[in-house]
């Protein structure tokens, strides 16, 4: 009994130690477990072209150069059409000020008994001086950037070390991999390799479905509001699957966008119950269609844990732990369970 309670005492004191690293290093190695996780994804289509007779190291090349090809190609694709989007909803801006001006506030100023007041006309004027300037908004933003914006140097700096991480993880995983499992002591080899298995399992189907939902997400989202006549509705849409990584940012982000558009291309609320549709009908058919159809049940993480893990590991890592945060939760989940196996098998429970 005591040796019982010695082992789970040490099982804490370790979890306790593991919790305090992640807080005080957490933005330190944020980009190693994001490089990891991308090189868990990749590393299959490495392991192939090294089973044709690749060498490994051109392998890892060959992929690095198709990750690096594609994510550049989504960047020409999405810049420009996000300006040219984010300048049309700035020129559709005045009309709605006007609208919310002469319409909306007087209703709201005569429903309430009070007197709403907007300065609208120094809002439009300011919105127009902008708009007035050489070059797109987006060069404008980036021009208007002070000496504080330096501090996103750091973040970038960081951000920066995730394709380099990548490559070495991508051509070193099998020597990795063999050097952990050395360190494993032997008696427990077999037990660590199966829930290996059973996280490797988890994440792969995870993963693969998270990456099928995304995609049609993003198809139902820009056919749904071009259909209602949204003008910005493939810019929207693709932006709604690309953050629906991220449970619940990809829909505020998506409903959020769509109603200020539908805001300012209609001068008025007349497009705005649509866009709520759109996205209530989006919400369901994530939630009890695609998701269950495609990513399983296998996972097993409650709604209320979800949440939770979004929390948690943004708070420890920043934005990449809300990024991880679901793989990072089922993998604790996959060990969770391992270890409530073992509680229930040992004396300490029975007794």
């Amino acid at each position: 009994m005591r040796s019982e309670l010695a082992r789970y005492a040490s099982y804490l004191v370790f979890v306790v130690v593991a919790l305090a690293t992640l807080r005080l290093l957490g933005h330190v190695l944020a980009p190693f477990l994001g490089a990891a996780i991308l090189a868990y994804v990749f590393v299959p289509l490495v392991d192939r072209l090294e089973r044709r007779g690749v060498p490994r190291t051109l392998g890892v090349v060959l992929v690095f150069g198709v990750i690096l090809a594609s994510l550049f190609g989504l960047l020409l694709v999405l810049v420009p059409l996000v300006e040219r989007q984010v300048s049309s909803l700035l020129q559709g801006l005045p009309a709605a000020l006007d609208w919310l001006r002469t319409r909306a506030l007087p209703w709201v100023s005569t429903a309430m008994g009070t007197e709403v007041v907007l300065d609208s006309e120094a809002l439009k004027a300011s919105l127009m001086e902008r708009l007035k300037g050489n070059g797109g908004v987006l060069a404008q933003w980036l021009g208007s950037v002070t000496f504080e914006g330096l501090a996103l140097l750091g973040t970038l700096a960081t951000v920066a070390l995730v394709p380099l991480v990548l490559f070495y993880f991508l051509r070193d995983w099998p020597t990795l991999l063999g050097a952990i499992a050395d360190l494993v002591p032997r008696r427990h080899l077999a037990a660590v390799s199966a829930v290996a298995k059973q996280v490797d399992g988890v994440l792969g189907e995870f993963l693969r479905g998270q990456l099928a939902v995304m995609a049609a997400l993003g198809f139902y989202y820009t056919v749904a509001l071009r259909l209602a006549g949204l003008d910005s509705a493939l810019s929207i849409g693709v932006l709604t699957g690309l953050f629906a990584f991220v449970p619940y940012l990809g829909f505020s982000l998506g409903m959020v966008l769509s109603i200020f558009a539908s805001f300012t291309q209609n001068h008025g609320a007349a497009g705005l119950l649509p866009v709520a549709a759109i996205y209530g009908v989006g919400q369901v058919l994530e939630g009890y269609v695609l998701t269950p159809w495609l990513v399983g049940e296998r996972i097993g993480l409650h709604p209320v844990v979800v949440i939770l893990s979004i929390l948690a590991f943004g708070q420890l890592l920043g934005f990449v732990g809300v990024l991880l945060a679901l793989p990072l939760a089922a993998s604790c989940l996959v060990l969770l369970r391992h270890l409530r196996g073992r509680y229930h098998a040992s004396g300490l429970y029975r007794e």
